[in-house]
Formats: structure tokens, C-alpha cells, sequence
């Protein structure tokens, strides 16, 4: 295979493939860089939970004790960081997270979403989501806003209590300000049921955001099968999907996003990711950043622990962090791939062999990342 090349103009992709169909003309070699390393699209993150404060590495070491996710659930977990998160101030959130963020450009995370879920009250989480797009806007990647309306269920409020508020409430003002796309459910025994998903997906429609619903991970619950029935755009997690649910994925246009590392520190059951596949599924991988299950904010990291846990071949991870990526967020017709139109964000890997990202875990592979044909960071 001879040497390719990438041409862009005013940030958009004009031309992607063989160097030799480049046009000597000037116009589309402008701006093209020559590199030695693999190019690859900028990766898409499109499950995380930032923006949070503080982390929790004392309960990684109780579950290296003996404890579960289950046990921690009360007085840690999800509860904690929404304690952290009330007591910090906007600026001391702000501070926390931009490092975080330039960690990931640097990592070649070029797109990616956050998320609430760590306010548990309607004006804590309007407050988080306002964050989230302060955020967005001061950042160099894109990144869309999802409403974790439904993570726990609050002190003081019953399940049924608390989806109401979130359908009567929450979303509208949330739809009024504009602060989110799409909005999330976490279904699982400890959290909320399949009928409270159905109930949310239909306030969410009604304002116009997009539905996805953490699934199965915990437990066979049959959400994956609900999400695919209200239409989600992806469900996430998997761990204990059912073969039904394997089936109702591989029949929709919905994805199945596998998050590995949140897999590995909960040694839990991995996905089927082969019989996803196999089934047709659209597999997306993302890193679950957040700082209880998976402090892990490197798509490459992901990648190479995905391969390890799911036999997830190089190439098919790479499209699983880019495009279907991109599809979960609504942004494929925009990103995700090197094709003339889509925006010229992309990566400069250090070996022109792909297959280096989950052979060498640790070690960052990435040594460019640009965004819209500029370049955002450079390895020094």
C-alpha cells in the first residue's frame, strides 16, 4: 500500500485517501501535514461522567478488600461525589476538571460527552449541567450535555417521587435552558426500573433530547431490550445483557457502548462483545470517566483494555471510539471519520501500526491531536 494523505480547508476534510489523487494544484496540499505515524480520526468519548470534584480511591481499595459496588453504594459511590460536588464551588469544579480535559486532548479525545447524575436535586443538577456547558464552551473539543436525570434516587424521596420530579420538572427546565442533548437513565436494581425509563424517554421526547440508558451492568434487568423500544440512541454498560437484548441491539440503529475499564475494576462479567457483533450491533467503546469505577479518561487506555477483556481486534476498536462513537452523540454526520465535510480533527499516532495502542497499555500512543486542521497539541 502506497502513502495516503489528508487535505482540508477552512477545517473541513476536502479530500482523504491515496497521496497520489492529492491535486498538485496548491489549493487542497495547503494545509496537509506530513507525518510517519498512523493517522487515525479524533477519538469520540461518548460516555463520562465529568464534570465531578475529588475522587475516591479509598473505595477502590475496600473493593480490593472484599467489598462490592453494592455495598458501597449507600455511604460512598454515586452519593459521595454528589456530596463533594455540593460542597464545592463553581470556580473549584471548574479548576478540577480543565486539567482533566487537557489530559484527554492529549490523549487524542478531540470530542466527548459529560454528564450529571451527581446533583440529586433539581437545582443540583441544573447546577451541574450548567457547568457542563461552561465547560464545553471554554474547552478545545466538542462536547455535548447529557442529563443523567435518573443515577439515584435522592435521600428523602421515594423512587416514583423522584422520576417525577425529573419528568415534571427537571427536563423542562433543563429544555428551557438549554443545557443538555439527550437525557440517561441508569436501569438496575439498586437504581430505576425499566417502566421509570419508559416514563422519562417519553419526557424527553417531548422536549426534544435524545434518550440513552445505562444497561444491564450490575445485572440482567432487560434494559438493553426497553432502550432499543423507546427508541434510545444507545445503551451502555452490558455486562449481563440478555440474549434477547443481544438480539433487540443487533436488529435497531441504536449502540451497544462496552466501557471497559469500569469491567475490569468491578472484575465483573464482560459484554458479549463478539455476539454483539455478530448480532449486527453498532459497537461503540468509551472510557466511563468518573472517580468511583473508572478514573481512567484515555480512550488509547480503553482501547487496550478492551482488547485484552473483549478481544476487541485494533481497527474494530478504533471505529467503535470514533464513528459509532459519534453516532451515540449525534454528531456522525459531522465527526468520526476522515471524509471530505466532516470536520478535520484527527490524531498522529507515534507508529504507523494501530495495533501499538493496545499492545503497549500505558503508554501513550498518541503524538498529535488536531482539531478542525489545527493542531491542539504536539508531543514535546
Amino acid at each position: 500500500m502506497g502513502p495516503a494523505a489528508l487535505a482540508w480547508e477552512d477545517g473541513t476534510v476536502i479530500y482523504a485517501g491515496p497521496a497520489s489523487g492529492l491535486s498538485p494544484d496548491g489549493r487542497t496540499s495547503r494545509d496537509a501535514v506530513e507525518v510517519d505515524g498512523a493517522v487515525l480520526p479524533g477519538f469520540v468519548d461518548c460516555h463520562t461522567h465529568l464534570p465531578f470534584y475529588g475522587w475516591r480511591a479509598d473505595e477502590f481499595e475496600a473493593r480490593m478488600a472484599g467489598k462490592t459496588y453494592r455495598d458501597l453504594h449507600g455511604s460512598g459511590g454515586i452519593f459521595r461525589s454528589a456530596r463533594l460536588l455540593a460542597e464545592a464551588s463553581d470556580d473549584e469544579v471548574m479548576a478540577f476538571c480543565r486539567p482533566l480535559l487537557e489530559e484527554m486532548l492529549e490523549h487524542g479525545t478531540t470530542t466527548l460527552e459529560l454528564k450529571t447524575g451527581y446533583g440529586l436535586s433539581v437545582e443540583a443538577e441544573l447546577r451541574q449541567a450548567r457547568l457542563a456547558r461552561r465547560l464545553s464552551q471554554e474547552i478545545e473539543q466538542t462536547a455535548t450535555v447529557t442529563l443523567l436525570a435518573c443515577h439515584a434516587v435522592p435521600e428523602g424521596k421515594t423512587r416514583e417521587e423522584w422520576v417525577k420530579e425529573v419528568c415534571e420538572v427537571l427536563i423542562p427546565a433543563a429544555a428551557a435552558e438549554r443545557l443538555a442533548e439527550a437525557v440517561d437513565v441508569y436501569v438496575e436494581d439498586i437504581a430505576f426500573t425499566v417502566q421509570d425509563l419508559e416514563r422519562v424517554a417519553a419526557a424527553a421526547r417531548a422536549h426534544g433530547m435524545a434518550i440513552r440508558s445505562h444497561a444491564d451492568q450490575l445485572g440482567p434487568s432487560g434494559a438493553a431490550e426497553a432502550a432499543v423500544a423507546v427508541g434510545a440512541r444507545s445503551a451502555d454498560h452490558l455486562n449481563h445483557v440478555s440474549p434477547e437484548g443481544v438480539r433487540a441491539l443487533g436488529g435497531s440503529k441504536m449502540a451497544a457502548v462496552v466501557l471497559p475499564v469500569s469491567t475490569l475494576f468491578l472484575r465483573a462479567d464482560p459484554p458479549p462483545v463478539a455476539e454483539l457483533i455478530s448480532s449486527g450491533a453498532a459497537v461503540a467503546l468509551a472510557t466511563d470517566f468518573n472517580p468511583g469505577t473508572s478514573p481512567c479518561l484515555s480512550i488509547p487506555e480503553a482501547i487496550s483494555v478492551a482488547a485484552s477483556l473483549y478481544r476487541l481486534p485494533p481497527l474494530a476498536a478504533v471505529v467503535a471510539a470514533t464513528l459509532n462513537a459519534a453516532w451515540v452523540l449525534g454528531l456522525h454526520d459531522r465527526l468520526g471519520s476522515l471524509e471530505p465535510g466532516k470536520r478535520a480533527d484527527f490524531v498522529v499516532l507515534d507508529s504507523p501500526d494501530v495495533a501499538t495502542i493496545p499492545y503497549r497499555p500505558g503508554h501513550n500512543p498518541v503524538a498529535q491531536t488536531w482539531i478542525a486542521g489545527e493542531r491542539r497539541y504536539r508531543r514535546s
